[in-house]
């Protein structure tokens, strides 16, 4: 996929909402979740000029894979994944059956496994999580470019 550098330019907006949503089912889901994300990236970037930071892209792909999988893990049914441009983020929504609220263990460096939503905090800049009428919303926002301070995790310096 083309990714934006962090450093180019000014990011055009679109004056109408840009979102894409999909139903998963089956096993096959993170993998296609994945993808989905992939793509509304490249369109945002390919048709609307909208810049994502290579670092924006990986984060947006770990959050959806993160949040994916504990919908298909722990909900019984079905799940609803919506992705929707929001000024210089992305909103990633995902819905499932599991009427549950999700908990944050504490830190344990000795646990192996179901580190999934310390991920997905790490990495966005918000997350809510919302009761309806037969299912849960999470819902989280990540930034398409870079931290502006320069700060961000990975950079060299």
């Amino acid at each position: 996929m083309k990714l934006a550098e962090q450093d180019q330019g000014q990011q055009l907006r679109p004056d109408c909402p840009i979102a894409v949503s999909a139903a998963f089912e089956g096993s096959e889901e993170i993998a296609q979740a994945r993808l989905l994300a992939r793509s509304f990236l490249l369109e945002l970037q390919d048709e609307h000029e909208v810049l994502v930071s290579c670092r924006a892209a990986g984060m947006i792909e770990l959050a959806v894979s993160e949040l994916v999988t504990n919908a298909r893990k722990y909900a019984p049914g079905p799940s609803l994944l919506t992705f929707e441009l929001s000024r210089d983020a992305v909103e990633i929504t995902v819905w499932d059956t599991e009427p549950k609220m999700p908990v944050l263990r504490p830190p344990d460096p000795t646990r192996v496994g179901q580190h999934g939503l310390e991920i997905v905090l790490a990495v966005c800049q918000s997350f809510e999580v919302h009761r309806e009428p037969v299912v849960k919303r999470i819902k989280v926002k990540v930034a398409l470019a870079d931290d502006p301070l320069g700060d961000a995790a990975g950079s060299a310096g």
